[in-house]
């Protein structure tokens, strides 16, 4: 069984089952089933689901609106299904973030391998976005640090590398990391240096 967890979003229950079969065949987990648009809206983002398979004619709030309001929620790939492939239609279907497209009928052929693709296109999406993330955090940490140690150079009239000693010797003493010592300097600057640095 795979763990990927698959909501299924179609009208039409015969269409629903042939998908389910065909997922429930190559291991997949069929989280959710949804009639409509605006329930596919409300349970995804509940549950949260790795791919959502969604017709585009669906009723209440068509594939293609319902999908561009779950990717600006959550962080989802999603398959189109429609019996058109309209220029229009799949330019919107981009617009609004989805992973693939795929024309009725739908074959397990045509399907798996658009599942898989979609899946690893998202994941990876993921890793790039959580290395950004922490790219960031990296940097901000690092910009508090340069600012900290200004305030260090300017109080104990320090060269920039010895400014940096001190706040990295206070940081290793104590346990604490350099952007939190960073942190202490820049919001009690008087404080933390007549308290800590002055006195070492």
């Amino acid at each position: 069984m795979r763990n990927d967890k698959i909501m299924i979003v179609d009208d039409d229950p015969i269409t629903r089952m042939d998908l389910r079969e065909m997922l429930l065949a190559e291991g997949y987990q069929v989280a959710m089933e949804c009639k409509n648009g605006e329930e596919a809206v409300e349970k995804s983002l509940k549950l949260k689901p790795d791919l959502i398979i969604m017709d585009v004619k669906i009723p209440f709030l068509n594939g293609i609106k319902a999908s561009k309001i779950i990717r600006k929620k959550i962080d989802t790939a999603i398959l189109l299904l429609s019996a058109y492939s309209h220029r229009e239609l799949i330019e919107n279907a981009k617009e609004a973030g989805v992973s693939a497209y795929l024309v009725k009928p739908v074959t397990e052929a045509d399907l798996i391998p658009a599942i898989e693709i979609a899946l690893y296109q998202q994941r990876q999406i993921q890793s790039l976005s959580m290395e950004l993330q922490s790219l960031k955090a990296k940097l901000k940490e690092r910009h508090l640090i340069e600012k900290a140690k200004g305030k260090v150079m300017e109080a104990l009239l320090l060269s920039e590398d010895a400014a940096y000693r001190r706040i990295r010797e206070y940081s290793m003493k104590n346990r604490i990391a350099l952007a939190v010592v960073a942190g202490f300097i820049l919001n009690k600057p008087k404080e933390f240096l007549e308290t800590t640095l002055l006195q070492e």
